[in-house]
């Protein structure tokens, strides 16, 4: 019974993701949805600034707090209506609340976890955590290679100080956060000017520039790889 209590939590953050997932509740931020939308969402911003603002920050922390996949048109949807700055820091916001949620409900659910084997991605992660627990743990919310979930459920297991995790979060997480949500602006401008989603909105500066951004950042893991194998 202690055991099911533990698990309690864990397990109701998984099935509120499914059901939130198997409902669709991400179509409506899709960016061709909120260009249609856009400027009555935006008077609504205008009139309820307020209340706008928390539903981004829940409706991220409940994203980020299940762990479904696309929560990444969230950001876009807040960088679309509130602009780069206050975007930003509604989502991030969200992220910090919604990683915090999952963190304690996975380190709840572990346990101890003493005499336990440590599932594959503990484990690819557990030599550098231990070695600079401090900038590698930087590192795993800077760049976006692993999944922001995974990274959470993982460092529970390995039972990262809740200072450590939350400074990791907020810092890394925000960085990667205030690219997404540049991103989204850059599809606001490009979507208001042109009057329609396509695929020129690539050839776009405000839209390409945070994607090349991205990318430079997932290149940092092969970059460090190769640089300690010409060290070794």
């Amino acid at each position: 019974m202690k055991r099911l209590r533990s698990l309690l939590p864990l397990l109701l953050l998984i099935t509120l993701g499914i059901v939130l997932l198997c409902n669709g509740a991400l179509d409506r931020f899709q960016p061709a949805h909120l260009a249609a939308e856009q400027q009555r969402l935006q008077a609504m911003i205008v009139e309820h600034p307020l209340v706008a603002g928390l539903m981004q920050i829940v409706v991220m922390m409940l994203a980020i707090a299940t762990g479904i996949p696309g929560a990444i048109v969230i950001i876009f949807a807040g960088g679309m209506l509130f602009g780069v700055f206050i975007g930003t820091v509604l989502s991030a916001l969200g992220t910090v609340l919604g990683a915090l949620i999952l963190f304690v409900a996975s380190r709840n659910a572990f346990g101890s976890h003493s005499g336990k084997k440590a599932p594959a991605m503990v484990e690819a992660l557990r030599t550098g955590y231990l070695a600079h627990p401090f900038s590698y743990t930087l590192f795993l919310r800077l760049v976006p290679v692993i999944p922001f979930g995974a990274v959470t459920v993982a460092l529970a297991w390995l039972r990262c100080p809740l200072w450590l995790f939350l400074t990791a979060t907020a810092l890394g997480g925000a960085v990667m956060v205030g690219f997404e949500t540049a991103l989204g602006a850059g599809l606001a401008k490009t979507i208001a000017e042109t009057g329609s989603v396509n695929m020129n909105l690539l050839a776009e500066p405000s839209v390409y520039l945070p994607m090349i951004a991205l990318g430079v950042l997932a290149l940092v893991p092969v970059l460090i790889s190769r640089f300690r194998s010409k060290g070794a």
